[in-house]
């Protein structure tokens, strides 16, 4: 195997010059960087990252935790959110996956196991690990979850803004009988969505019925069951907002199977725009939530702040975008 050593026979330098070119060292000039760095790939040369991070005393770890990867965190979440990380990390490290949930001991979450930690938070139940995280000193962005804490690198979408503006569209397509899938109990995401769905209400004077809010839990199997218990009310609603789209397939899948036609008879709102939003038949309107460039916005304050601790803490919001396809009809009022 190619070591530092043989770089630096080639080179003509000493092996400490070629670990700090390769390490991006600015006090090395920059034609000498260049050559080195040439001749390491002409050598093939793999790094040593254990004898690196001895050297540099970092794990070359980042951690992605979140709440919990077997209850409401979809496979299209998933890929969407390591896509995100992916574009932005730096390929030099590694990224572990883990649910907060199954976490037994937080004394394993350390500095000498993770140079950062990305937390994809839905429940306030998170605060103390990430609190956790935070008095060990570990750079952390929080993503997905809205912290009231300033002192801590937030990215997030906007929900509820998102929300609204979909069920202001509604509305003004004649619809007044809206029901709404909730999303899980406990997830600050389900929180947010209900709001915006009840403040669009609100700002066009339309009653919010008891009977028209449905307890979903994210998976596919509740939007199934909640749109059959919605289908069966005796004044059904004309458009129900789901709050994801696995709920709101499984909603599309209990209209077919009762032979309830969308948009005829009734019209379906979704949230996220997962890959498979614009392949159902007929493609579903929803909300894209944006959560690959959350993810990749995130990786990179996390960069900033593993270079230089001091950067003051920020919250950024990303829009969501309303994608109007061809699952709400337009009624007459």
């Amino acid at each position: 195997m190619v070591t530092i050593k043989d770089i630096a026979k080639v080179a003509g330098v000493s092996h400490t010059t070629v670990s700090r070119a390769l390490n991006g060292n600015p006090l090395i000039k920059k034609e000498t960087r260049d050559k080195i760095e040439k001749i390491a790939a002409e050598l093939n040369y793999i790094p040593n990252f254990n004898a690196k991070s001895l050297v540099m005393k970092k794990s070359y770890t980042i951690g992605l935790f979140f709440s919990s990867i077997d209850q409401g965190t979809s496979a299209s979440f998933l890929v969407d959110v390591i896509k995100g990380i992916n574009h932005a990390l730096d390929e030099n490290y590694s990224l572990t996956v883990h649910g907060i949930d199954s976490i037994k001991h937080l004394d394993s979450i350390s500095p000498q196991r993770f140079d950062g930690i990305l937390v994809m938070s839905q429940s306030d139940a998170d605060n103390e690990f990430i609190y956790h995280v935070k008095r060990a000193g570990i750079p952390l962005v929080v993503l997905n979850r809205h912290l009231e804490d300033p002192g801590i690198m937030n990215v997030v979408s906007d929900d509820k803004g998102g929300v609204r503006e979909a069920i202001d569209y509604a509305i003004a397509q004649g619809h007044r009988r809206l029901a709404m899938i909730e999303g899980r109990a406990g997830f600050k995401s389900s929180t947010e969505r209900k709001q915006g769905f009840l403040d669009s209400l609100l700002a066009h004077s339309l009653a919010s019925s008891s009977d028209y809010f449905a307890a979903g839990d994210y998976s596919i199997e509740s939007g199934h069951q909640m749109m059959n218990r919605l289908l069966a009310l005796p004044v059904p609603p004309t458009l129900v907002f789901c709050a994801n789209d696995d709920m709101a397939i499984g909603a599309m899948n209990a209209c077919y199977a009762t032979g309830v036609a969308i948009p005829g008879h009734v019209s379906l709102i979704g949230f996220d725009d997962i890959v498979f939003a614009k392949y159902t038949n007929p493609a579903l309107t929803t909300i894209r939530r944006p959560i690959a460039d959350i993810s990749e916005l995130g990786t990179e304050k996390l960069i900033e702040l593993m270079q230089d601790p001091q950067i003051p803490p920020e919250q950024s919001l990303v829009k969501t975008t309303l994608m109007i396809r061809q699952t709400v009809a337009k009624l007459e009022v």
